[in-house]
């Protein structure tokens, strides 16, 4: 794929403020969508988001069953079905999501509707990318998600190719797609396949090794900040990070870049959270509703 994206619908904590929306978050990949949680109010932040089209939504991924990730996902579901979806959709989650949506009338829905109850692991095999899924500390059954691209081939060396006597064309294709030519191996002229790139969004969660090891390399890791040093107490105990945690994660897990999200309403400017976390991360950005960040692709 070419282009990926994270496009930041909603980045408050608990509830909305006069800035900010509650939790969902989207991974656009050539348009295609991944949607990670689904507060109230969701479908509204589609509308407004420019970058995000709702009927390019594949997936569904619900951390776990607070309102404030979750309360969007009937209307989102249902204005689906109401604009003319007939693409089949599959949301994923924690038990308890299939009994929750069961319970909930839709009106208008004429595509195929699939609830998996997640458990740790690959969660799904898309075209060109996997989800995986790890548990997270949190007062309710939560997971966190990574999402990675798939390898991509290695370089293909075209003036060496030549000088070995394949001329340009379709023999090119046969040794990019591996395939040896006319006595020249595809090894000879491709360089090693290249990493794809990765996204990981961790909330709502206290710092855990978990988080860590699914984040481990990752491009992007999106972790919760509901917090700033001074209320660690309070983050404690409500099962939540604050910005230093969040940044102790990111540098424990190796990753390039941390944004903060999930941040409390108290806060209205984010740049406490983000002083905090880059004396121990610095390369850390806090998240503010339909900021978008592109994921380059590695040379």
């Amino acid at each position: 794929m070419d282009q990926i994206r994270i496009v930041f619908l909603g980045t408050s904590a608990g509830m909305p403020s006069r800035s900010r929306n509650v939790a969902s978050v989207a991974v656009v990949m050539d348009g295609r969508v991944l949607l990670f949680d689904c507060g109230e109010g969701t479908q509204q932040q589609l509308m407004h988001a420019e970058q995000v089209r709702s009927g390019g939504i594949e997936a569904i991924f619900i951390t776990h069953l607070h309102g404030d990730h979750l309360f969007g996902l009937p209307g989102l579901l249902s204005s689906l079905g109401l604009g003319g979806r007939r693409d089949p959709l599959t949301v994923y989650g924690p038990h308890g999501l299939a009994a929750y949506l069961k319970a909930i009338p839709y009106f208008g829905i004429a595509y195929e509707l699939t609830v998996i109850e997640i458990e740790a692991g690959e969660v799904r095999r898309g075209n060109g990318y996997r989800v995986h899924a790890a548990p997270v500390v949190h007062h309710a059954p939560c997971f966190a998600y990574r999402v990675d691209e798939d390898e991509r081939p290695g370089k293909f060396d075209a003036d060496k190719a030549r000088a070995l006597g394949v001329p340009p064309g379709p023999l090119f294709g046969a040794l990019q797609r591996g395939e040896d030519v006319d006595g020249v191996r595809s090894a000879d002229v491709v360089g090693p396949s290249r990493p794809g790139r990765s996204v990981v969004y961790c909330t709502d969660t206290r710092p855990c090794e978990s988080a860590v090891t699914l984040a481990r390399g990752a491009n992007v890791l999106i972790h919760e900040s509901t917090y700033d040093a001074t209320l660690s107490a309070e983050a404690k105990a409500r099962d939540h990070s604050t910005a230093a945690e969040a940044a102790t994660v990111a540098r424990e897990a190796e990753v390039e870049r941390l944004i903060l999200t999930h941040i409390s309403p108290r806060y209205e400017s984010s740049d406490t959270l983000v002083e905090e976390a880059r004396a121990i991360f610095p390369s850390t950005e806090a998240a503010s509703d339909f900021a978008a960040f592109e994921i380059p692709r590695h040379a």
